[in-house]
């Protein structure tokens, strides 16, 4: 579980918050698997709505714009992004994300899901989301602007919302490189290359991690 605390700037999500605020939202049951659906139990955007979708094509390039995400991640493709929204008694009980989304012509293998929160943790009261890893569950109730990025394999939950309004944004990514580790591998490398100056040490890195990516990339 990798926390980035500026994935987007106070501005960009006080766009994407005042975009929302006009947007019809619907029963999100609507986009779980089968066994998601019986645990599931909040509110999206309509993802048909055109404002809808230029907020998620908004946020979508922010996220491409910021250097962590792009090196760590290396998205090659995407699933369609998801506002959703939690009230009082509101929860998404403990589950695992679908390894393939999407229509069949736009299908994608989710390696990475994230959570981009919009709401600051003062506006309401639980709602924190757990991700199991290998040392336990890990929560998160982050400020506005802040992403809790995860394998999509791990079992993860929301918590009972008890008070105000939960507003973040979901999404699924389809890495470049597959393995976990060798995806680690070339990003520790990229930011060892980015504290060197130019010169032979760094020409070095730099067909390193161009070796790896042409070894480990799926195009």
């Amino acid at each position: 579980m990798i926390i980035l605390s500026d994935a987007l700037s106070p501005e960009d999500v006080a766009t994407v918050v005042a975009g929302l605020a006009d947007c019809r939202f619907v029963d999100g049951r609507k986009t779980a698997g089968e066994a998601a659906r019986a645990v599931k139990s909040n509110e999206q955007a309509d993802g048909s709505d055109a404002k809808v979708a230029a907020l998620t094509a908004f946020v979508r390039r922010a996220l491409e714009r910021h250097p962590v995400f792009a090196s760590y991640v290396r998205p090659v493709r995407w699933s369609g992004l998801m506002f959703n929204r939690y009230g009082p008694g509101q929860a998404y009980g403990r589950h695992v994300d679908d390894a393939v989304m999407g229509p069949d012509e736009a299908r994608i293998r989710t390696d990475l899901s994230f959570t981009l929160f919009l709401s600051g943790p003062e506006t309401y009261e639980g709602g924190a989301l757990v991700v199991e890893g290998p040392d336990g569950d890990r929560q998160a109730r982050l400020s506005p602007g802040s992403l809790v990025l995860y394998p999509t394999g791990a079992l993860h939950e929301v918590e009972p919302v008890t008070s105000g309004l939960r507003l973040a944004c979901v999404g699924w990514v389809q890495s470049l490189i597959r393995r976990p580790d060798q995806r680690e591998i070339v990003f520790d490398l990229a930011r060892a290359r980015a504290e060197l100056a130019s010169g032979e040490p760094r020409l070095l890195l730099d067909k390193s991690v161009s070796a790896l990516l042409r070894m480990w990339g799926e195009v």
